[in-house]
């Protein structure tokens, strides 16, 4: 049995130019980071004795006898792409709900790699499981995702990332910790209570990037990374102005699509930032799940106030990525 923890992720700036349509041409670059939230991959190898070969727990469970028979996407390619010819019971649990924008589709992708692999009696790099989760989810499912959520799930940690067409590239960010606790510290995440499927989301961006009609707003989106990384890194700037650009990468995200954002949400905008939010934005692709906002310390209770009839998410930023928790 090998059980697998990859942590989901928090995305400041950058989001939208990790897609291939935009950064194989321009370039991209996302702000991010992992935090202490968590998808558990158990996998354990099933012996010829029982009526079915493989059994898969999640919201439901599945008892197949042929991998084709495997409704869920990503363990029956998974399965596939490692040749795995044994029968093999796979279970999921997650910290948070899933289809929330923190990326946790692809954390499972991850760690369903990592934990095969360990059952496999495989080691490898973290590189390797992003790069190859990246190209189950796009290649093989021909799912509409980006490449930041793979990388952040398997390296951990904040980051920067840079993407081309030759390269994807992951920097890890080092500030002074007091630093990186003050901005964890002013940071809140409350749950609007909507799931959605971010490809459903994303199809008017994706296309309008295709058509290069957002390429001002996404170049924009971009510079943001750089200018984060800058506040973050200078112990002289004032952290709050952190806060501000995070309202300007809200505006900008905005303007992608118009099934970003309605009335629901920014409504919680409004109440937050009438409350005392510098900025904020939502996580992932947008239209519901998470929304973080930067609120100084002083003023926190206010706008927890102001969200009360939202549920809060406790967090802290977390340094490991995936990694195999227990194996026997």
């Amino acid at each position: 049995m090998v059980i697998s923890k990859t942590p989901v992720r928090v995305s400041f700036f950058g989001g939208g130019t990790d897609y291939p349509d935009y950064f194989r041409e321009f370039g991209g670059s996302v702000l991010s980071t992992s935090i202490d939230k968590y998808v558990y991959v158990t996998v354990n190898k099933i012996e010829g004795l029982l009526d079915h070969k493989y059994r898969i727990a999640y919201r439901k469970l599945e008892l197949c006898h042929d991998v084709e028979e495997i409704e869920h996407p990503v363990v029956r390619e998974v399965i596939k792409y490692l040749k795995i010819d044994h029968g093999l019971e796979v279970n999921i649990m997650s910290d948070l709900p899933a289809r929330t924008g923190l990326g946790s589709s692809s954390s499972f992708t991850v760690g369903m790699l990592h934990a095969c692999y360990g059952l496999l009696g495989q080691m490898v790099s973290k590189e390797r499981l992003a790069l190859e989760a990246i190209h189950i989810e796009r290649d093989i499912l021909k799912e509409r995702v980006g490449v930041q959520d793979q990388m952040a799930a398997a390296h951990g940690s904040l980051n920067q990332m840079f993407f081309n067409a030759d390269r994807l590239l992951v920097n890890p960010v080092i500030i002074a910790p007091e630093r990186k606790k003050a901005l964890q510290d002013n940071l809140l995440m409350f749950y609007t209570g909507i799931n959605r499927f971010a490809s459903d989301i994303l199809k008017e961006q994706l296309e309008k990037t295709q058509e290069k009609k957002i390429h001002t707003e996404l170049k924009d989106i971009y510079d943001m990374v750089g200018r984060g990384l800058n506040i973050i890194s200078d112990p002289a700037c004032d952290l709050d102005a952190f806060g501000s650009l995070m309202h300007e990468a809200w505006m900008a995200k905005r303007s992608l699509s118009s099934a970003i954002s309605n009335d629901f949400l920014d409504e919680i905008y409004t109440r937050a930032t009438s409350a005392g939010a510098i900025g904020g934005k939502l996580l992932g692709a947008g239209g519901g799940g998470f929304f973080i906002f930067y609120v100084p310390r002083e003023r926190q209770q206010q706008v927890i106030e102001a969200l009360k009839h939202l549920r809060q998410i406790h967090f802290n930023f977390e340094t490991d990525g995936t990694r195999i928790i227990h194996m026997s």
